[in-house]
C-alpha cells in the first residue's frame, strides 16, 4: 500500500487527560521561534490538527504535540501543543506527557534518579525534574512561566444564569475561574454534562466581557477556558481542593489541568490565600491529582506575577502510525455533533 502520510505517535495519559506525542513523520517547521512554528502551523498548515484529531483518527477528548528542535540553545527540545479547537502557548498535562515519552522511548537519554532538561514550548522556557526509576518516569515537575491575574470578583451577565462573579487569570492559558457553589454545582461527576454547558456559556460572555492581553505578548489573548472551582480544605498535610476545566468544543479536561492550577494559584495568593513555598493539591472531577506550589514571585511588564510549580505523573498507552491513504475521502476528517459539541456540519 502507498500512503501520501504517514505519523509516528506515542500515546500518554496525565492523570487521565490523554495528550499524545508525535515523534516522527515531520522534520521542522517554519519559524525562527517556537511560537512562531505555532503561529505557522495555525496560520499556514493545520493538517496535523484535522488529521489527527478529528475523526476518524481523532476525538474531542484528546490533544497532540508536535516534537521539534529548539530553536534557543537553552533548551534540550521543543513541541508545539495542539487541542481540538487551538494551538496553546503552554499546556501542563501536555508537557507531562511529552516529557514522559521522551525519556521512556530514549529519544532524550534517562538520567536515575532525576533527570533534569529544559523544554521550549510557544511561551518560553520550561524547566523540568523528572523522578525515574527502573526505566520509567515516575513523575515531571515543570516550573512553569509566571502566572498572574487579570480581574478579581468580576461581574459578567450570562445567558441563563444572570449576574455571577469570576476571577480571570493566566496561567500559560487564560481563564475565567468560577466558584462551583456559586453557580450550583459540587463537582461531581453526575453533573459532568451539565458542567460542560454551562462552562461554555460562562466562557464566551466572560470573553466578551473582559478583554484579556498578555501584557508582553499581545498574541495571547482571550478567555479560552472555564475553570469550576471547588472549595478549598485545610488539612494537616496542607490545602487541596477540587476543580474542573471546560476545554473547548465542551469538554472536561480529564486531569486537574496544568495551567488552571497555576491560574488558580496566582488567584489564591493574590487573595492572601496561599503563601510562597506553601503546597496545593489540585484534584481532577475524576479523583488525580496535581501537586501545585508557589516558588516565588515575577513582574511581568509591570504586573505582579507568582511563579508556579507543578508535579504530576503520566503513563504511556500506545504506539501509533496513523496513514493517509491517498483515496481517503477524509484526509481532514470530521466531525459530528452527537461527540463535538456544538457543531452542526460535516466533512471538514
Amino acid at each position: 500500500m502507498r500512503f501520501s502520510r504517514m505519523i509516528t505517535v506515542v500515546g500518554a495519559h496525565a492523570c487521565g487527560e490523554l495528550n499524545e506525542v508525535i515523534t516522527g513523520g515531520v522534520l521542522d517547521v517554519p519559524g525562527s521561534t517556537m511560537f512562531e512554528k505555532m503561529q505557522y502551523l495555525q496560520a499556514k498548515d493545520d493538517f496535523l490538527r484535522k488529521f489527527l484529531l478529528n475523526e476518524p483518527r481523532g476525538r474531542v477528548s484528546q490533544c497532540v504535540n508536535l516534537v521539534l528542535p529548539p530553536t534557543r540553545p537553552e533548551a534540550d527540545v521543543g513541541y508545539v501543543i495542539i487541542e481540538s479547537d487551538y494551538y496553546v502557548p503552554m499546556s501542563g498535562t501536555n508537557t507531562i506527557c511529552t516529557v514522559t515519552a521522551l525519556l521512556e522511548t530514549g529519544m532524550i537519554p534517562m538520567q536515575e534518579p532525576v533527570t533534569q532538561l529544559t523544554v521550549e514550548v510557544p511561551a518560553g522556557l520550561v524547566k523540568i525534574r523528572a523522578e525515574c526509576l527502573n526505566g520509567k518516569c515516575v513523575n515531571v515537575t515543570f516550573d512553569n512561566l509566571p502566572a498572574f491575574v487579570f480581574a478579581l470578583d468580576r461581574e459578567i451577565s450570562v445567558p441563563g444564569l444572570g449576574a455571577i462573579k469570576v476571577d480571570v487569570a493566566y496561567g500559560g492559558m487564560i481563564y475565567a475561574l468560577v466558584d462551583a457553589g456559586s453557580v450550583g454545582f459540587k463537582l461531581d461527576i453526575s453533573e459532568a454534562a451539565q458542567l460542560v454547558e454551562v462552562g461554555e456559556r460562562i466562557k464566551k460572555a466572560a470573553a466578551e466581557q473582559i478583554p484579556a492581553v498578555h501584557p508582553e505578548n499581545p498574541e495571547i489573548h482571550t478567555i479560552n477556558q472555564t475553570l469550576f472551582a471547588g472549595p478549598v480544605r485545610q488539612l494537616p498535610e496542607g490545602k487541596r481542593a477540587k476543580n474542573t476545566v471546560i476545554v473547548s468544543p465542551g469538554r472536561h479536561d480529564r486531569s486537574p489541568c496544568g495551567t488552571g492550577t497555576s491560574a488558580r494559584l496566582a488567584v489564591m495568593h493574590a487573595r492572601g490565600e496561599l503563601a510562597i513555598g506553601e503546597t496545593f493539591v489540585h484534584e481532577s472531577l475524576i479523583g488525580t491529582e496535581f501537586i501545585g506550589r508557589l516558588r516565588g514571585t515575577a513582574d511581568v511588564a509591570g504586573t505582579p506575577a507568582v511563579l508556579p510549580t507543578i508535579t504530576g505523573s503520566a503513563w504511556i498507552t500506545a504506539f501509533h502510525q496513523y496513514v493517509l491513504d491517498p483515496t481517503d475521502p477524509f484526509p481532514g476528517g470530521f466531525r459530528l455533533g452527537d461527540t463535538w459539541p456544538g457543531y452542526t456540519g460535516g466533512p471538514i
